[in-house]
């Protein structure tokens, strides 16, 4: 990591809001934000579009030297490029969501999309958020944060995100999905979900968006008061 690079490094447990923290954060610090989940998600969207075989490494391999993923702007969201394309909506489907932990879990590509997401922080100030950014990533980020909540309010939080675009889907289905991902990430072999040494803890199960953003800002103002400067002006 460059040394006159800022990371802040969000991680935890899947829906429990890293991604809306880490946006409006970086929107604030005026950082750049990477969606380290996201850039998983559009791995197993290419990976189940173009029907690979996930036990065959030598394809694998080959889609991964052949997989682009870029963000931009978007307004008040992030917008995900997957070689040029925007697939942002596309990648939130549950399709993805019961697979995508299976995928992440391949060494291949966890190692391929941490040199994407290392080659950002040369030549950018970023807020990532994702599970194992501030263990294998970036483990010497100024700034780390480990989020989590109830899987209960993770899972209502979850379900109301997805009927809201669109898709049928049951509270329990959901509940049952985040249960299997937190036992995927927190078990497998290659860069399991655990919490950094000196990562803060920042448990939102009941604690608004604003509540969680002034802990973020307060935890960042420590170790980088430069950073936090302009919003105390």
């Amino acid at each position: 990591m460059a040394k006159n690079k800022i990371v802040i490094a969000i991680d935890g447990y899947s829906s429990c809001g890293k991604s809306t923290v880490a946006k409006e954060l970086a929107k604030q610090l005026n950082f750049v934000y990477i969606d380290s989940g996201a850039m998983y998600r559009a791995v197993t969207y290419y990976i189940l579009q173009n029907e690979i075989d996930l036990l065959n490494p030598e394809a694998i391999d080959k889609a991964l030297t052949d997989i682009r993923i870029d963000f931009k702007n978007g307004g008040n969201s992030c917008v995900v490029l997957l070689n040029d394309v925007d697939i942002s909506k596309e990648i939130r489907e549950m399709r993805i969501s019961e697979r995508v932990s299976d995928f992440s879990s391949i060494k291949a590509v966890r190692i391929a999309l941490v040199h994407q997401q290392q080659a950002l922080a040369l030549r950018h100030n970023i807020v990532m958020d994702g599970r194992d950014i501030g263990t294998v990533v970036f483990p010497d980020a100024q700034v780390k944060i480990f989020m989590t909540a109830d899987p209960k309010v993770r899972a209502d939080r979850r379900y109301k995100e997805l009927k809201a675009n669109g898709q049928n889907v049951s509270l329990e289905d959901v509940f049952e999905n985040i249960a299997h991902r937190d036992y995927q990430d927190t078990t497998r072999v290659e860069s399991p979900l655990r919490r950094a040494d000196d990562a803060i803890v920042l448990d939102n199960t009941n604690i608004n968006q604003e509540e969680q953003l002034d802990f973020v800002i307060k935890e960042v103002a420590k170790h980088c008061p430069q950073c936090v400067a302009h919003l105390l002006s």
